[in-house]
């Protein structure tokens, strides 16, 4: 690494340090200007703003070293725009304008785990209600496996309901899953979910524009709703209501021109509120895990089939085969003429018709006539309950 790479790492760290994460100030800054000119103008100039002054104020107050051997004593890493593992898609978020007063491009990130930020390029997030039902807890779960065994990789934030339920369905699957924090990547929030980070902070990745010990706040978690979306190449909400956080990061991806999913729920549930309006206003519908992989894959990949019936007897018969069928009693026969006129049929097209539906398995001859096999009432074929017959739509022959 060269003394010019090295010290524009140990200047994006103070910066990380002295300022509120996502706070655009100072991303658009760091980002316009790099770290070690931002960091200069704080020490030699910071009266020429009042962002300098406060954060010139902070930084008489750091150890840096202290700082950094914290973040090596919990194995966090910090990754700067330029690093090989740099994840270039969060450089979408420079042409985005702040969203609640938070944006821009991450300083940089903090990072405990082995996975590589650069190997997300593809990966889809699954955010949504912290007071999630088990509907959605599961069809959160179902979904992330199933992407996560085609090798796509799962982003969400470890909360409580469907993030903590997309991490799981991962794991089940051994797919590659990350959670971006509110907090730094060292603290456990919720504590429940200690478990839960300390296995994705050794075998995945828990990452954060949070330095190690900083606490979650309500405005931290806005800013790291920013990285989930960008992260990823999609974003699939499961129940969100009507203020729902998890909004904001479709927000986010819809404003980064990902792809927005939303999968429906009870018209009746105020966890799916929101939802169903960011499907109104555009996000697409998904009920399953190919369904996301066939929005998020390269064009005329992963192409999903609209789910029908299997195909029966009956669905092989002409219109005017099956108008004859559904003229045909289900236990006691009938003569063809009857047929004939409940179907509204002239009799010289009805007789050859039940020739060819007798040689399909579809009807019999009993002493009274004809009347549907067991094989067409199994296929959907109900036939005519009684023969008296009813108005006939006027027929023309030749």
């Amino acid at each position: 690494m060269s003394a010019e790479e090295t010290d524009e790492r140990r200047a994006r760290v103070v910066l990380s340090l002295i300022s509120e994460p996502g706070d655009p100030r100072f991303t658009d800054l760091a980002h316009e200007v790099g770290g070690v000119r931002l960091l200069q103008a704080i020490r030699t100039d910071p009266e020429r703003h009042d962002l300098l002054m406060s954060a010139a104020a902070r930084l008489r107050e750091l150890d840096v070293d202290a700082e950094l051997a914290r973040a090596e004593r919990c194995g966090a890493r910090f990754v700067i725009p330029g690093d090989g593992e740099w994840p270039s898609q969060l450089d979408d978020l420079a042409a985005v304008a702040p969203l609640n007063e938070r944006g821009g491009v991450p300083i940089g990130l903090w990072v405990r785990g082995p996975l590589r930020l650069d190997t997300l390029a593809g990966s889809v997030a699954i955010v949504g209600a912290r007071s999630a039902t088990s509907y959605g807890n599961e069809v959160a779960a179902d979904i992330a496996a199933e992407i996560g065994l085609a090798g796509v990789p799962v982003v969400s934030g470890a909360a409580y309901g469907i993030d903590y339920a997309a991490h799981r369905g991962a794991l089940s699957a051994d797919a590659p899953t990350v959670a971006v924090l509110a907090c730094g990547p060292d603290r456990a929030y919720p504590v429940a979910h200690r478990r839960l980070l300390e296995h994705l902070a050794t075998h995945h990745a828990v990452v954060s524009d949070a330095p190690p010990g900083a606490a979650p706040t309500r405005i931290r978690f806005l800013s790291r709703n920013r990285l989930i979306a960008a992260l990823a190449r999609g974003t699939v909400v499961v129940e969100a209501a009507a203020r729902s956080g998890s909004l904001t990061t479709m927000n986010w991806a819809e404003r980064l021109s990902r792809i927005t999913m939303g999968v429906p729920g009870p018209v009746t549930s105020a966890a799916s509120v929101g939802v169903h309006q960011a499907m109104r206003h555009g996000a697409s519908i998904v009920t399953s895990g190919a369904d996301v992989l066939e929005l998020v894959g390269a064009a005329g990949a992963n192409l999903t089939e609209d789910p029908r019936a299997p195909r029966t007897a009956r669905d092989r018969l002409s219109v005017h085969d099956r108008q004859v069928l559904d003229a045909v009693p289900v236990t006691l026969g009938a003569p063809a003429d009857s047929i004939a006129k409940v179907a509204g049929l002239g009799i010289l097209s009805v007789q050859p018709a039940l020739t060819r539906l007798r040689r399909g398995g579809l009807v019999e001859r009993d002493p009274h006539g004809w009347r549907l096999t067991e094989a067409a009432r199994e296929s959907g074929g109900h036939g005519a309950t009684s023969h008296v017959a009813r108005p006939a739509v006027p027929t023309i022959e030749g």
